[in-house]
């Protein structure tokens, strides 16, 4: 299977656009992505539009409709038979809660996709100086993409140039400091998705710091693909250079519009499947999962945030899928920091991460990660389960 390079899906080799780029062929999930590339790469007339390929799986293959079927059949049958009783009324739960969000965060994923050039991400992310940690995780949090999407354009920033400090910093914030999933999660927890985003920013800008040092010190990669930025380059000047350009008519306005809409669509995609499937994996543990077994496993102490760390380790699931399920653990145990731990676990301990950091950029960094942030993800949890009450 083939990677998009916009948005880090895989894509079928046989049924997937593609273009020839360079003497290779470039696979993409979408026409919007195909397009993006084609833009951000100057590409006047592809070569090939993939035009011995198949027209495209067909719709009942789209996991989006595959899930959302899923829900709907489980929502009404569970409706009419008695002892599923509880399991619709969680489940009702669930999708009330997370709609308005999850529609608000689409929405501004498409405004982030087309305003956001991936430019701008390549070139704050080529630095080695310390401000350039600071921009890595604000790029992060303006990245609209599920956590494997991110792993993906991550590792290309690295083969980029990206500094390795820059890389990690930026994959850290983005999965649960990224703005639609921010909305996700004050949706679920209300003001207190406050501490969840400022403790995955904090666990994200010291963990990149910490992994600058060790670059100085020679105990993680250095990119070898580093290359000298041009000097002559201004972020600021470029941004009000493209404002100043901006033309207001009907037509840019109608093709903003429809811009803002793909790119809202193509992040369904990553994303949207995976929440209903959390949805309903937290639906079912709040059915029949005893409330007494959270309490006795998963509770407020340090062993049972270990136990939650372990869990969320060996569940293979895109972070936005445990959204969901990190609600469920707070709503039955009331336990802050272990939700907390179980969400960052999806990031600093993943081993498809892990993995491909191990293989792309070096076996060095992919053990010192979880080296560096478990520790501060367990201190974080405790002082969460400690201050934050239910």
């Amino acid at each position: 299977m083939a990677i998009d390079p916009v948005c880090g899906m895989t894509v079928n080799e046989k049924t997937g656009l593609n273009i020839i780029y360079k003497g290779e062929k470039i696979y993409f999930c979408s026409p919007h992505c195909q397009a993006k590339f084609t833009k951000e790469h100057k590409i006047k007339h592809p070569p090939n539009t993939c035009e011995s390929c198949a027209p495209g799986d067909p719709f009942y293959k789209n996991k989006v409709i595959q899930f959302g079927s899923l829900t709907a059949i489980v929502y009404v049958v569970s409706y009419f038979l008695p002892a599923l009783a509880k399991l619709h009324s969680v489940l009702a739960m669930y999708l009330s809660m997370i709609a308005v969000p999850v529609l608000l965060g689409l929405l501004l994923g498409g405004v982030i996709d087309w305003l956001v050039p991936r430019e701008y991400i390549s070139y704050v992310l080529a630095g080695n100086k310390k401000r350039t940690i600071i921009y890595s995780v604000l790029m992060g949090f303006l990245m609209s993409a599920c956590s494997h999407g991110i792993l993906a354009l991550s590792i290309q920033l690295y083969k980029k140039g990206a500094s390795t400090s820059s890389v990690v910093a930026f994959l850290l914030a983005s999965p649960w400091a990224n703005l639609p999933i921010t909305i996700l999660m004050f949706g679920f927890f209300g003001w207190k998705a406050l501490y969840i985003v400022g403790g995955a920013l904090l666990v994200a800008i010291s963990t990149g710091y910490i992994f600058l040092m060790l670059e100085k010190l020679h105990l993680v990669e250095h990119n070898p693909h580093t290359v000298k930025v041009s000097k002559g380059f201004s972020l600021g000047r470029d941004v009000q250079k493209r404002f100043k350009g901006m033309e207001i008519s009907v037509a840019r306005s109608v093709n903003a519009v429809v811009m803002i809409f793909q790119g809202s669509v193509s992040l369904a995609n990553m994303v949207l499947w995976w929440l209903l499937l959390g949805a309903l994996m937290s639906s079912f543990a709040g059915a029949f999962i005893p409330q007494h077994f959270m309490h006795q496993y998963m509770g407020a102490s340090f062993v049972g945030m270990l136990v939650t760390l372990l869990l969320a380790t060996v569940m293979e699931i895109c972070s936005e899928g445990t959204a969901p399920l990190a609600f469920e653990i707070y709503r039955q145990t009331g336990a802050f920091g272990n939700t907390f731990a179980f969400l960052m676990a999806g990031v600093v301990t993943d081993y498809t991460e892990i993995g491909i950091l191990w293989s792309n950029v070096g076996r060095r960094t992919a053990i010192m990660l979880p080296l560096v942030t478990v520790p501060q993800v367990l201190l974080l949890g405790v002082l969460f389960n400690v201050f934050i009450a239910n």
